[in-house]
């Protein structure tokens, strides 16, 4: 018959005890306790029966209650493992997934910066061109219009001169009945634009 550890000292113990109630002292006997008076053949046989029923239950405990307690802790101790390692594993693979995940993120946000980066290059670049087109575009506008505007200029001190000396030769005719020099009208004429300042 096999005997489960931790069963043992209780054996011992309950052994004791019924050795103990077997050997004891006169004196207690003495005091008139007659469940202790083992003259009585009462006595004997009650202690007798007591020994056969616990080595009976003893026997039965060993034989089927105990190895049945003994299996349903071995099979609850093998679920606690299993299921401990499967959270164990579920927690990696979690971990896993999480670093992954963050991993993934990082990736997603470096790409996102860098084509943000990418676009507002390429627009600085086109508005720097663009910029530069128009620039120059306004540049020969100006020179262009200031070429216009010389050129008006220029024509507009031809005609103001001619139209000075036209209205000063009839002027002078009028008044002197006398062709006017012309010499003398082309000097007058240029000192009067020179002085101010169209000549």
């Amino acid at each position: 018959m096999t005997v489960m550890p931790w069963f043992r000292p209780t054996v011992s113990l309950a052994t004791a005890a019924l050795a103990t109630g077997l050997l004891l002292p006169a004196a207690a006997m003495a005091e008139g306790m007659p469940q202790l008076d083992f003259k009585s053949p009462l006595t004997t046989s009650q202690v007798v029966w007591g020994a056969i029923i616990f080595v009976v239950l003893y026997i039965l405990a060993a034989k089927f209650a105990l190895p049945k307690v003994a299996s349903v802790l071995e099979e609850r101790a093998t679920n606690i493992a299993r299921d401990l390692d499967g959270a164990h594993a579920a927690k990696a693979s979690a971990d896993a997934g999480m670093a992954e995940a963050a991993t993934a993120t990082a990736k997603a946000r470096a790409e996102a910066q860098a084509a943000i980066n990418a676009a507002l290059e390429e627009a600085k670049q086109a508005a720097a061109a663009q910029a530069t087109v128009l620039n120059e575009r306004l540049e020969k506008q100006l020179q262009d219009s200031e070429a216009q505007i010389t050129a008006a200029r220029a024509a507009a001190m031809r005609a103001l001169r001619q139209v000075a000396t036209e209205t000063a030769e009839t002027v002078i005719t009028r008044l002197t009945n006398a062709p006017a020099d012309q010499q003398r009208l082309n000097s007058a004429i240029g000192s009067a634009l020179a002085a101010r300042g169209a000549g």
